[in-house]
């Protein structure tokens, strides 16, 4: 590392400014689009129920026991619906806090195991990978997960540097466990087992036995007990089928069965990693060629080596998995940013240049390939919304085409100024195309129908039963601020109709004879079943429809 810039050519002054301009980009959008399903939708209702019932022990979900994940990120978004109100900003707050103090945390890290500018470096890269940009701005679980991950390995790096007294070494280290213990919260036990595995791996590839020593594991087993523990131990009293079904059938099955259908070749997070890591792919094997030969710490420590195992075993962990979702490698991003922070300096303007020019070429081709886009269109996503989006995707590229060229300008003066420039250029194109994908989730959130079944449900007893036929939405509920009954298909709730099973209508012919009982009544469904249930005559009148669902209420006298 002796070649390698150690001081950062900024300011405090300038650095502050940059981080606050950063702050603006990533945060102001986030209230511009509304929440698509399911993700989305599915985490919004559950914190939403979460805060106007005040249960915070069991999660539910359109009003069913909801098992599936801890609360962690449930108990953030009802938090902020309390202190900010119930809406879309709002329900992304949580997920964009997680992704900003991850580039803050990456930068800090950089900084601190290995210089400055290497910090700098890492964490414009983390803050300008599309990956880690998009992920910060949709309400899933990943980022949160990913950002607790990201803590208890940079806690660790910075718990083993050389010459660091006792102390600091221990309140690093229960950070470390506190970390894991969030991470159990936020996911389940990919939170623990993946860090551990991590940890064993290292240690017999570098033989560094002493590492074992500097962990204080007894004292961070209490930490991590502390945290993780009370909610687990109080969910099984209050629920006692809650252990069979998180660790068993979720924790377990999930990973070893299909049962879930969502699956993948084993290559399926190359593309993924490809594209989330696009403004820095030409540079990665020069990174990893040049990380590798950085020597340990004069205590043995191979931060360089643990960055490579991180990286390297989770990606093959998931990639092994039956169940497979383009979110779930996003913890190895911060190590991967890591990696090439510490090359960046090194780069030449020259380099620099090839660089710069290369990736506006890439600018000009991407628009030429978006002219595709006027050509797409399905049944429930048509021709005229591409299109729209198409005009944002357009202006997206042009402002990050701008800016490389700005870069390019720059890179004369430094080529630090260039790597923020790119980093920006491709932090805006991400803002704008994601921001212009709301012409889409106005589409599939069904938030255009909402006026109308709010003015219906104003007219009707506050008890009066709302059906969901042969369909789970994932954001009408939320929007609507009312829950629904399952009827027929309990799709992803079966868990909560099983365990309470007279919360739900099991059949269509049990349904129509409590809708015909029913004085008020409204009933959500897919268009194909509402054409069925007219054929046979059952008494509706339609209050909103669209492509997805079609609204109805009992007809009145």
């Amino acid at each position: 590392m002796n070649d390698t810039p150690s001081r950062l050519p900024l300011t405090r002054l300038s650095l502050l400014l940059l981080i606050l301009a950063l702050a603006v980009i990533w945060f102001a959008p986030l209230g511009l689009r509304h929440l698509v399903p399911s993700d989305e939708g599915r985490y919004a209702e559950m914190a939403r129920e979460m805060f106007v019932t005040g249960d915070w022990i069991t999660p539910r979900y359109n009003g069913y026991k909801y098992f599936e994940k801890p609360p962690l990120q449930t108990w953030a978004n009802a938090l902020t619906f309390a202190w900010f109100g119930i809406g879309d900003w709002q329900a992304r707050l949580y997920t964009a806090l997680t992704g900003f103090a991850g580039v803050l945390l990456i930068g800090y890290t950089g900084a601190r195991v290995f210089n400055g500018v290497t910090g700098f470096c890492a964490a414009v890269v983390l803050a300008s990978a599309p990956y880690w940009n998009l992920m910060g701005h949709f309400n899933a679980l990943d980022m949160g997960l990913s950002f607790w991950m990201e803590l208890t390995l940079c806690a660790l790096l910075l718990a083993q540097r050389p010459n660091l007294p006792t102390r600091e070494v221990r309140l690093w280290m229960w950070l470390c466990w506190a970390g894991m213990a969030a991470a159990l919260l936020s996911k389940g036990l990919v939170g623990i087992i993946l860090p551990g595995a991590v940890l064993v791996l290292y240690t017999l590839i570098t033989r560094d036995w002493a590492l074992w020593k500097r962990l204080y594991i007894g004292s961070g087993l209490i930490v991590f007990l502390i945290v993780a523990a009370p909610w687990f131990i109080l969910v099984q009293m209050k629920n006692p089928e809650f252990f069979n079904f998180f660790f068993i059938v979720q924790q377990f099955k999930r990973y070893l069965t299909p049962e879930q259908n969502r699956p993948g070749a084993f290559y399926y997070f190359v593309p993924v990693l490809i594209v989330g890591f696009l403004p820095w792919l030409s540079i990665t094997f020069q990174s990893v060629r040049h990380a590798l030969k950085v020597p340990r710490q004069p205590n043995g420590f191979a931060p360089v080596t643990l960055l490579f195992v991180w990286t390297v075993f989770i990606f093959l962990f998931f990639s092994a998995s039956h169940s497979k979702l383009l979110s779930y490698t996003l913890p190895i991003a911060p190590a991967i940013a890591l990696v090439i922070g510490i090359y960046l300096p090194l780069m030449t303007r020259a380099q620099w240049h090839r660089h710069l020019v290369g990736y506006a070429v890439f600018l000009i081709a991407a628009a030429f390939g978006a002219i595709f886009l006027s050509r797409a269109g399905s049944g429930h996503t048509p021709n005229a919304l591409y299109r729209e989006f198409q005009v944002w995707v357009y202006a997206g590229l042009a402002v990050a085409f701008v800016v490389t060229l700005v870069a390019v300008w720059l890179n004369r003066r430094g080529t630090i100024a260039a790597a923020v420039a790119l980093g920006t250029a491709w932090l805006l194109l991400g803002t704008i195309a994601g921001t212009g994908h709301d012409v889409f989730g106005r589409e599939s959130s069904g938030v255009k129908l909402v006026p109308a079944v709010k003015a219906a449900m104003a007219k009707m007893p506050a008890d009066a039963p709302f059906y969901s036929i042969a369909k789970l939405d994932h954001t009408v509920p939320f929007y609507l601020g009312h829950t629904m009954i399952m009827v027929q298909e309990a799709d992803e709730l079966r868990f909560g109709v099983e365990t309470e099973p007279q919360k739900w209508v099991p059949t269509i012919d049990e349904w129509v004879k409590r809708w015909d009982a029913d004085r008020y009544a409204l009933a959500l469904m897919p268009p194909g079943r509402y054409d069925e249930l007219l054929a046979r005559h059952v008494p509706m009148q339609v209050i909103a429809r669209d492509d997805r669902r079609v609204i109805v209420q009992k007809p009145q006298p």
